[in-house]
């Protein structure tokens, strides 16, 4: 099982999604350059976290003309599974495969710390595994990350169930309080109507093994790898 990873200038976290990825069985990560024009026919795709291009404009503004990106969007009105992580998710949004906009946080700043989010739904590729009502555990590390779209949008979202994870506290409620970023519904991951493409702004590369800190991210890369699923640590 092939996993492309695309890198633009200004990524920082392909490196740690290689990692994550070597950590499923039979699953092989591919390095695609933003150069490149086809993504080698890879069975699944990831757009990391960083500051492409250093979100000169707005994030992931510029990452959304680079010449690989109509072969991302090829991937994904094949069915096939794209990841979007941190700036991945304000690129796919930025071409338009994902809705909405990624936001400056509430505060202002960049934020950087561990945060809870709830499973709302389990019919995406990143979340078939997990439970609705599922607690994880993942960092988040932007300053662009307060998911916004109108209300109309909003609602179709909420109707059809593309809302994946919302941030919560450790106990799983819905509180503005641990709402870290002022993200609209306290969303922190959505997926397109198919349920292939995905967006989020945690990181689950981050928490794949026991000397991360906890291994929460697996569930959600364990639910993309299939059936392939991951080697005992």
């Amino acid at each position: 099982m092939k996993w492309g990873i695309v890198t633009f200038p200004g990524s920082n976290c392909d490196q740690d999604m290689a990692d994550a990825v070597r950590l499923l069985a039979n699953a092989q990560p591919i390095q695609l350059w933003h150069k490149d024009t086809d993504t080698q026919n890879v069975d699944v795709l990831v757009l990391p976290g960083g500051f492409s291009y250093g979100d000169y404009l707005r994030s992931g503004a510029i990452a959304r003309f680079s010449p690989i990106m109509q072969a991302v969007e090829r991937h994904a009105a094949s069915g096939r599974p794209l990841i979007g992580i941190c700036n991945g998710f304000q690129v796919l949004v930025e071409a338009g495969l994902l809705p909405g906009a990624l936001l400056h946080n509430t505060q202002r700043r960049f934020i950087c710390r561990d945060v809870h989010v709830r499973v709302e739904q389990t019919d995406s590729i990143l979340t078939q595994n997990a439970k609705v009502g599922q607690v994880l555990r993942l960092p988040i590390a932007h300053g662009e990350g307060r998911y916004f779209a109108p209300q109309d949008e909003l609602k179709r979202l909420e109707d059809s169930g593309q809302v994946i994870l919302r941030y919560c506290s450790p106990e799983g409620e819905l509180a503005e309080d641990h709402n870290p970023n002022g993200s609209t519904n306290r969303i922190a991951g959505i997926c397109n109507s198919a349920g292939n493409v995905c967006g989020l702004m945690p990181h689950p590369e981050r928490v794949m093994h026991p000397n991360m800190g906890n291994t929460d991210g697996r569930s959600l890369l364990e639910s993309v790898a299939g059936r392939w699923g991951l080697v005992s640590l």
